[in-house]
């Protein structure tokens, strides 16, 4: 699907890029306001050890840092992969005005797939999500990524 949010996903993708070239999984995300990209980021947690250093994470707090404040109201995050439930909460917890993702996780998803809590009843903020933004670019970044990691798990005999 291309929309007047592929350009957005499109600079995800390359951020995403990024993150595999370090070996990390291929994930990247971008914060826009008012049409601009105000921050960015891609998954660092083999890099920085740290579990909580997925792409939205790392430019929701850039995107903090920009604007001087935690209330990213009116921003969208323009993430690759479904966020999972750790990202899900930050949006909530930045009052995003949405987030458009490229391609489902079906097994951390928490915008829709496992579970949503962009609308989740009892919270005190909603988002909108926006899905399947450049849905194939997307995946095909990831299951390359994972066959390449498996192959070279192959060539190297455990124990």
């Amino acid at each position: 699907m291309s929309s007047e949010h592929s350009p957005y996903i499109q600079a995800a993708l390359e951020l995403a890029d990024r993150a595999a070239a370090r070996g990390e999984v291929p994930v990247g995300a971008v914060v826009v306001k008012d049409g601009a990209v105000i921050a960015s980021g891609y998954n660092l947690r083999e890099s920085w050890n740290d579990p909580t250093a997925h792409a939205e994470l790392i430019a929701i707090r850039r995107a903090a840092q920009v604007l001087g404040s935690w209330r990213l109201e009116g921003c969208t995050v323009y993430v690759t992969l479904e966020p999972c439930p750790m990202c899900a909460g930050a949006m909530v917890q930045a009052r995003i005005l949405r987030c458009v993702y490229g391609c489902a996780d079906p097994k951390g998803g928490f915008v829709g797939t496992l579970a949503d809590l962009s609308s989740f009843p009892g919270l005190n903020h909603r988002f909108e999500v926006v899905r399947g933004v450049e849905e194939e670019a997307c995946a095909e970044r990831l299951k390359r990524f994972f066959h390449e990691l498996r192959k070279s798990k192959e060539r190297w005999p455990s124990g």
